[in-house]
């Protein structure tokens, strides 16, 4: 049986619980089981069940019944409107990123020391460590793009890059989300690739190598 390990819980469990809808555990006009059962069967409390419940039933999955109890009322949930304005956000965060890292990579290729070149490795090592949690797999990207800007030695991109650093990480968590993978060996490929055209001091490779890997990643959630 399937158990939780990340927040939010309720959410989670929503998921678990969709997920043993669309495998038929439960047939349409079925009743589910009491918050006693599912409980436990998840992990968590019955309060986290019952959020769970809401959510779904605000989805048209389920259906409470007063006295009666809940039902499965449809097999599946539309798409819901945050994820589809989640796409928008994450659309509008990769131009940002576009703007600011693109020239960012451009200037660290012509700026970078010898110590800032082996700092962005180490980043990028660090990076293609993280591949079993998104959060943490987030901001070790995070990192690695830093050390880039910071070795691009203008400040105002620096205050560019941390100033929607906290939207980004929220928006990229979400779109790997959506996407269900991430950290593979190409992935780390293209960064690697960026990192040795900043090493060869090749201003024009290393932008242009930054600007397709953001508009990969954008075409992949459009």
């Amino acid at each position: 049986m399937s158990t939780l390990h990340r927040e939010p819980l309720a959410e989670q469990a929503a998921k678990l619980l969709l997920e043993r809808i669309r495998a038929g555990e439960w047939e349409l006009g079925q009743k589910l089981p009491g918050e006693t059962t599912l409980a436990p069967q998840l992990g968590v409390g019955r309060s986290t069940i019952r959020e769970a419940i809401r959510q779904l039933a605000g989805s048209g999955v389920l259906a409470t019944r007063q006295g009666a109890g809940v039902f499965v009322i449809a097999l599946d949930a539309p798409e819901a409107l945050d994820a589809v304005l989640l796409r928008a956000d994450i659309q509008t965060v990769i131009e940002a990123r576009i703007a600011v890292e693109v020239e960012a990579s451009s200037l660290a290729a012509e700026r970078r020391t010898g110590e800032e070149l082996l700092a962005m490795r180490r980043a990028a090592d660090a990076r293609d460590a993280q591949r079993s949690s998104i959060e943490a797999h987030v901001d070790a990207d995070t990192a690695l793009h830093r050390s880039i800007v910071a070795a691009a030695h203008n400040e105002i991109l620096s205050e560019l890059f941390e100033g929607f650093a906290p939207r980004s990480r929220q928006a990229m968590i979400g779109m790997l989300r959506l996407r269900s993978e991430f950290g593979s060996d190409a992935d780390h490929l293209v960064h690697t690739r960026i990192l040795d055209a900043i090493d060869a001091q090749d201003a024009s490779a290393a932008s242009a190598l930054t600007r397709a890997h953001l508009l990969e990643l954008a075409a992949s959630v459009a």
